[in-house]
């Protein structure tokens, strides 16, 4: 069943809202400076949104509630700045984060409705339907517990782009569960970073022409209208089966050569479908991956500082091809395209001169060229992890956890992204906004790799009590 008539309006009472502060009182207020990494995607909401099908103890979402009260003081512990507000500097106009524990918001609300009658294939009506208004928007970081009639139960993880990026944000979910489960320990091998003068701009910052290229003025004058934006791209959740990524990376590895990655086996599927629909009606098509530069740094200072890196460490790659090239090339040789534009930059010189491209342009907005849309279609992949994020903090794991942007900007580029399921055998779970033609593409195409979330794929109801499709 590839998808369910789902509930899309389903109103969420707030039950209560409080400010939760660090406990350690040795913590020094401090003002903690954005990184120039920080400032690429400027200020954007960013939350990791988390279901869980039943709190499995007797006081129910009670007791759910009562550990993030009694747990997240331990947490913030950790992630100090968390518990602080996003301030502009009024010298500088730049944006800081006062460290000073006025409290990171913990906000409960009640849905009555059961978590098996939401639409899942339709982000909008789903995942973004439980986030709730923050309580200003210089808070941090807003944890969001919304209990459902069934007894199911979501947490949405609400910070911003300025403070956290997608993989800083699953690991602190992971991090939450670790001291859940510990009584309040975390590993020393776990503990974040919060020092954001691992990358500093140099005395005469310096950096490539492409990188002028890469980035436009965010000006309305020279973005696409929001009607044509909103009426151009669909927004949808799939499921994609660990089996199937087996198959493709069987169909993407050549016969006694190196094993493709899954990110490598799916990129190449992506590819060759956008250029299918792309077709004859441009010469050419482009993929971009977000590339995580954590696992990509090789001196062991960096490493050592990036490994539990609070903060932006991110970049957008990109390779453009013409479609018929696409189109011939076999399965292999696109996997193997995507692996080598993966691995092309030089990526500690790379974010080098990023930050120091930002330090001379830091006092305007900027987006990355490719969103306006503009040149050869584009679609960019965003691979969070292929491991699963652990959200077990006492009562199971939650059934999909994944990262939900909102963007500001009027963004005409094609994106997806992937998580691995919680506590599943390697199947992923894909948010993705798509132009319709491509949506349909993907989900008429045999054997079915993207298949609309449903409610059964989460396990959320039993397959009897499946309805029809819409």
């Amino acid at each position: 069943m590839a998808s369910v008539n789902g509930c899309n309006n389903f109103p969420i009472r707030v039950v209560s809202r409080q400010m939760v502060k660090a406990s350690d009182p040795s913590i020094k207020t401090h003002i903690l400076a954005v990184s120039n990494l920080d400032l690429v995607p400027q200020s954007l909401p960013i939350a990791m949104v988390c279901i869980y099908s039943r709190a499995p103890t007797a006081g129910g979402v009670n007791d759910v509630t009562a550990s993030f009260e009694a747990g997240l003081p331990s947490l913030l512990n950790h992630y100090f700045p968390l518990a602080g507000r996003i301030v502009t500097n009024p010298s500088s106009g730049l944006p800081e984060i006062h460290c000073n524990n006025h409290g990171a918001e913990l906000v409960v609300g009640e849905a009555g409705v059961s978590l098996a009658s939401l639409d899942y294939d339709a982000m909008n009506v789903s995942l973004r339907k439980v986030l709730l208004p923050c309580g200003g928007q210089d808070v941090a970081l807003s944890v969001q517990l919304v209990s459902f009639a069934c007894g199911g139960f979501t947490v949405a993880w609400r910070s911003n782009h300025l403070v956290v990026d997608g993989t800083a944000l699953t690991s602190l979910v992971g991090a939450w569960s670790e001291l859940a489960r510990s009584g309040g320990t975390l590993a020393a091998g776990a503990r974040p970073n919060h020092d954001r003068s691992v990358f500093r701009p140099r005395a005469t910052p310096a950096y490539s022409a492409s990188l002028d290229k890469a980035f436009t003025p965010l000006d309305a004058r020279w973005q696409v209208n929001v009607l044509t934006t909103s009426e151009s791209f669909v927004q949808r959740f799939y499921y994609i089966d660990a089996s199937d990524i087996a198959r493709l990376r069987d169909l993407a590895s050549r016969d006694g050569g190196e094993r493709v990655t899954r990110v490598q086996a799916l990129s190449a599927y992506l590819w060759k479908a956008l250029a299918g629909v792309v077709g004859a009606a441009d010469a050419r098509c482009r993929m971009g991956w977000w590339v995580n530069g954590r696992p990509r740094l090789t001196a062991p200072e960096l490493r050592d500082a990036t490994r539990n890196y609070v903060g932006n460490l991110i970049t957008l790659v990109e390779r453009e091809v013409s479609v018929q090239e696409v189109q011939r090339m076999p399965l292999p040789e696109v996997a193997a395209m995507a692996r080598e534009a993966i691995a092309a930059p030089a990526y500690e010189e790379h974010f080098q001169e990023l930050v120091d491209w930002v330090e001379l342009h830091k006092t305007r907005r900027y987006m990355k060229t490719t969103n306006l849309g503009l040149g050869s279609p584009t679609l960019v992949l965003s691979p969070i992890t292929s491991f699963p994020v652990d959200t077990d903090f006492g009562f199971g794991s939650a059934v999909i956890a994944l990262p939900v942007t909102m963007p500001a900007a009027r963004m005409c580029t094609g994106f997806v992204q992937t998580l691995a399921k919680p506590g599943s055998d390697g199947s992923w779970i894909a948010a993705a906004v798509l132009w319709p033609r491509l949506a349909a593409a993907l989900e008429a195409d045999e054997p079915r790799i993207f298949r609309p979330l449903t409610a059964e794929y989460l396990g959320l109801f039993a397959p009897q009590l499946k309805r029809g499709r819409l």
